[in-house]
């Protein structure tokens, strides 16, 4: 008499699964690597075309605390900190972020900087 087993075990690997957790991983990382500002600024409204090449960030936020790529900084040494982190640049280029409520002063006086020093000034804003 032959007897059979009913609980056979395939040797077959299914993929899928496998598959759905590196397309969920693939996402998770596109979302968060290309957040450009880390800060939370709410910055002016304008029509206009963004760019990507970036050396330098400055952002100035409603508190009026300067931060040099996400690293607050004293104000009064904001042109040592950009010297410092844009030497040996071909094309020097600062991305300038200051929240809509900050004073036109603060953003002229990075900008006074930058033209002191052949800096090329890009402002940042949000998509009108």
């Amino acid at each position: 008499m032959k007897l059979k087993g009913r609980n056979k075990v395939s040797p077959d690997f299914s993929m899928s699964s496998m598959t759905d957790i590196v397309f969920l991983l693939l996402i998770f990382f596109m979302l968060t690597a290309n957040s450009p500002n880390a800060l939370d600024l709410l910055l002016p409204k304008a029509k206009g075309k963004s760019t990507n090449t970036q050396n330098v960030s400055v952002s100035i936020d409603k508190n009026l605390q300067y931060f040099v790529n996400s690293e607050r900084i004293n104000g009064d040494y904001i042109e040592i900190e950009l010297k410092k982190a844009l030497e040996g640049q071909d094309k020097p280029t600062i991305i300038l972020r200051a929240e809509e409520s900050v004073a036109i002063k603060e953003a002229v006086n990075v900008m006074d900087i930058a033209n002191r020093n052949n800096y090329k000034v890009i402002l940042a804003v949000r998509p009108n």
